[in-house]
């Protein structure tokens, strides 16, 4: 391997090591005594949530902090790491990812990335002193004066902080405004630098020519050599006289050439991305009596929405965190996020979705050998190093769902025998007890699976049953479809008969055959409509074996989490019915991951990445709501069931501007006296009112002609 691929396998694995130490001053997971009692733990929130939807850190009250924030645009992706010491002077480090620059070999993590830190930059200079510690003319300077005030997120990075001294008899005070965020559409990210006058003494401003240039070399780089260009932007010196301001800037770009191919425009670029970042704020608004789950859940929304990379073979949605670019997974992607984008609307999102299936689609085979797991280096390679991880069930379960609420038959059409090869690719994995055999888990060996695992067998439970809504949409043969349903049924009972079991006292699943230990993937039957083991299950995710303060441990006696579960879990226990408990800990989860020490997003793991805040797993937990708190399930093109969970403490909650089902629909779910009112709108102008029971399922036709039936509360089967 090249010495510079080594570089930056060692730089990654470096600071995702340094960032578990250290972010946020974050803790270990740690067993708690459970949640049994519906109290969740004690959290003290460190940012609060502004009028505008930002989230604010106050570093006068912060103390020593330190995090890290992804943003995206669609040829780059910024990460930051930023320190507060106790003295509130501020430490940055900026990594710039540039998925469709590749590096050799040009494999999962071959994306090209740089980092730049504080002495990296151009020198700033007010009256003659630095602005970051250095010698000049002999004489030493620091920045001992310069205090950070506030930091804020909002789809733009700013850090507030001020500097003042005195030089000559005369007082200086000057704010500082650093603003930063990728381009939206081009391969750079900007960091613009705002000097204030705040004092009443003219003050001298400046900001030296820099133009840095970085070739990579030819033996590890893919195709060619790439060029890496940092470069200070509006540079030179200006009086300020009293309250006014000056814009400095450095962009950090890549390019094929030497030299840029066109001229950056800060003002049109910051004003692109706060538009990209305004219209996730149209799509698909939650409204709650709780201001930090609507904030949550805006966040969420916009981490999945601006995670979609332009590649060579199309829009692609990606992870991130520093590792994950230019490629694509059949859970991330497939199962995950996909399901989720048609309830935006954005059309970025359900393109990267269509491009996701067409794919895999690629690689299905007449011998039905497995699916690759990943489809890495925009297209031109694959990862199966996990073998079956049940991938095809995770595709067949999240294309049948993304085409019911996308709406659209000739897309439907175009992905259907992707749909058919993986039901029939997982038909031929059946056991002898009738479930479905994989050689690995989505978590690909890091916690032991069996030779069949509770997660495959439900994913293609509910994809037997998805797809059968979805023939039936595309008027395929009956008989085909009744198979689908059948299989279905006789899945069920097998999933019962082969995980169900009593585990340390309750009655839930062991999640393989030869498991002893309780797993926090016991959760997936209750998001597949299987709530024969709800209560028990319930009890085992919240007990002391596996609820910590970060949320659901992987295993029992195991200190790692993922929030992938955990997100699965909340949305299943909303489904069932048990909506003050799954409540009391969305709130605390929500409150922990938006203004918490480690912010604003949900996390993939711990220990491992050190909590990256992949892109999936926001659409986890905007699923949460969609399908758990509202009860959303796709049956048709315009049609779908909804079994709305509104907590006691409210009285009302809404999802505005569904944009699936080929519609712009708003849910209104009000408590009226023991009942709920359901009231669905269109932009169209139509609604129409359904009084319902506490846990009813309303059919709906998104034209606006509902079922004739309400289908009574808990009609499926459930614990006695």
């Amino acid at each position: 391997m090249h010495i510079v691929r080594l570089i930056q396998i060692a730089f990654v694995s470096m600071v995702l090591f340094l960032f578990t130490a250290s972010v946020g001053n974050a803790q270990p997971a740690v067993q708690s005594a459970g949640f049994s009692d519906g109290v969740p733990p004690v959290l003290h929130d460190q940012w609060r949530i502004l009028p505008d939807g930002s989230i604010l850190l106050d570093a006068d009250s912060s103390g020593q902090y330190e995090d890290h924030i992804e943003m995206s645009g669609a040829r780059a992706s910024l990460w930051v790491q930023y320190a507060i010491d106790t003295a509130r002077h501020l430490r940055l480090r900026r990594t710039i990812v540039f998925p469709s620059f590749r590096m050799k070999p040009n494999d999962t993590h071959a994306s090209m990335m740089c980092t730049f830190t504080d002495s990296e930059l151009p020198r700033f200079f007010i009256e003659g002193r630095p602005l970051h510690p250095g010698v000049i003319n002999g004489a030493v300077y620091n920045d001992a004066d310069d205090r950070v005030r506030t930091i804020q997120h909002n789809g733009i990075m700013y850090i507030r902080s001020s500097l003042s001294f005195k030089k000559s008899n005369r007082t200086y005070s000057i704010g500082i405004t650093r603003k930063l965020f990728p381009s939206t559409l081009r391969p750079f990210a900007l960091e613009a630098i705002i000097f204030r006058n705040e004092g009443s003494t003219p003050v001298r401003v400046s900001m030296e020519y820099l133009s840095r240039i970085i070739r990579t070399d030819s033996a590890s780089s893919y195709p060619q050599p790439h060029y890496i260009i940092e470069s200070a932007l509006n540079p030179g010196t200006i009086l300020l006289q009293p309250a006014d301001s000056v814009q400095f800037a450095v962009a950090y770009s890549a390019s094929e050439t030497p030299t840029p191919q066109t001229a950056i425009d800060i003002a049109s670029e910051e004003a692109a991305r706060a538009s990209r970042m305004r219209s996730f704020g149209r799509q698909l608004q939650l409204v709650t009596p709780d201001t930090v789950l609507n904030t949550a859940f805006a966040f969420a929304k916009r981490r999945i929405g601006e995670s979609i990379y332009i590649t060579k073979a199309g829009p692609m949605m990606c992870p991130g965190g520093l590792n994950y670019y230019a490629a694509i997974w059949a859970n991330d992607e497939a199962e995950y996020a996909n399901p989720f984008y048609p309830f935006t609307g954005d059309s970025l999102g359900n393109a990267a979705a269509v491009n996701t299936y067409m794919m895999f689609a690629k690689y299905i085979n007449e011998a039905y050998k497995p699916l690759p797991s990943s489809i890495i280096a925009e297209g031109e390679g694959i990862w199966a190093g996990a073998g079956d991880r049940g991938d095809a069930a995770m595709i067949a379960y999240g294309a049948s769902r993304f085409c019911l609420a996308y709406g659209d038959a000739d897309t439907a059409r175009k992905l259907w025998p992707l749909i058919e090869w993986c039901l029939e690719y997982c038909k031929r994995q059946q056991n002898a007890e009738g479930v479905i055999a994989s050689d690995h888990d989505e978590l690909e060996g890091r916690f032991p699976a069996g030779k069949a695992n509770l997660n495959t067998s439900c994913l293609y439970y509910d994809a037997l049953l998805s797809a059968a809504s979805l023939g039936k949409q595309l008027q395929l043969p009956s008989a085909q479809l009744a198979g689908y349903d059948q299989a279905a049924a006789a899945l069920r009972i097998a999933i019962e008969q082969y995980f169900g079991a009593d585990m340390k006292g309750f009655r839930t699943y062991r999640y393989y055959k030869e498991n002893t230990l309780l797993r926090s993937w016991i959760c997936v039957p209750l998001t597949m409509g299987i709530y024969d083991r709800a209560q028990g299950t319930v009890e085992a995710l919240f007990s002391p074996a596996l609820f910590s303060p970060q949320g659901l441990l992987t295993e029992e006696g195991n200190n790692t989490f993922w929030d992938r579960s955990t997100l699965y879990a909340l949305r299943g226990i909303f489904a069932v019915g048990q909506v003050d408990k799954a409540l009391s800990f969305l709130t605390y989860y929500s409150h922990r991951r938006l203004l918490g020490n480690h912010v604003p997003y949900p996390v993939e793991a711990y220990p491992e990445g050190g909590q990256r805040h992949l892109a999936a797993e926001s659409a986890l937990y905007c699923r949460v709501f969609t399908e758990g708190v509202f009860g959303i399930r796709p049956t048709g093109f315009h049609s779908f069931t909804c079994t709305p969970r509104l907590p006691a403490a409210w009285n009302s909650m809404a999802l505005k501007h569904i944009r699936a089902f080929d519609n712009d629909i708003d849910i209104e779910v009000t408590r009226k006296a023991q009942r709920l009112m359901v009231t669905i709108k269109t932009a169209a102008g139509r609604s129409i009112t359904r009084t319902i029971k506490d846990g009813d399922t309303l059919p709906v036709d998104a034209q606006l002609i509902f079922s004739p039936s309400i289908h009574p509360a808990h009609s499926r089967s459930r614990d006695n």
